[in-house]
């Protein structure tokens, strides 16, 4: 049973980081999919009764933004983890321009997420927590940055 919440502002490689590395074993959370935050909480609360892995692909910037899923996934005996999307605001800006139709953000919705920006700490309720980075052939780096003392 596991909970990884994604933390990153838009464009960061939150979405595309799930596709390589989580699609055939979690399920995905996404509020862009979902719409409301409604259907959001009923599918979470379903995945944390059928014990199914999940992951929260949403931007979830601030500590109280990412409270919510880990007191509820820690209340059902999950395990959790952070993936913090350490990409620069340029860099993210750059991808952003890239994309097309609905899947691009106005340029101040990025920054203000970027604003937001929390970076995800152990008394959060975190068991494990990884940096995730993009390097200049577009490949992921992943690194533990801290994990919880058993």
């Amino acid at each position: 049973m596991e909970l990884i919440i994604f933390v990153g502002g838009q464009a960061s490689g939150k979405s595309t980081f799930f596709k390589q590395y989580f699609s055939d074993t979690h399920i995905r959370l996404n509020l862009d999919m979902l719409k409301t935050r409604h259907r959001e909480k009923i599918l979470f609360q379903a995945c944390l009764d059928a014990k199914q892995k999940v992951v929260v692909d949403n931007t979830n910037p601030s500590k109280l933004d990412r409270k919510i899923y880990v007191q509820d996934a820690k209340n059902a005996h999950f395990k959790v983890i952070a993936y913090y999307f350490d990409s620069g605001l340029d860099d993210a800006l750059l991808r952003n321009e890239q994309r097309v139709g609905k899947a691009k953000i106005p340029r101040v919705g990025v920054i203000s997420t970027f604003k937001k920006l929390e970076i995800p700490e152990l008394n959060e309720g975190f068991d494990e927590i990884y940096s995730v980075s993009i390097d200049q052939e577009n490949d992921f780096n992943v690194s533990l940055l801290y994990q919880r003392e058993q």
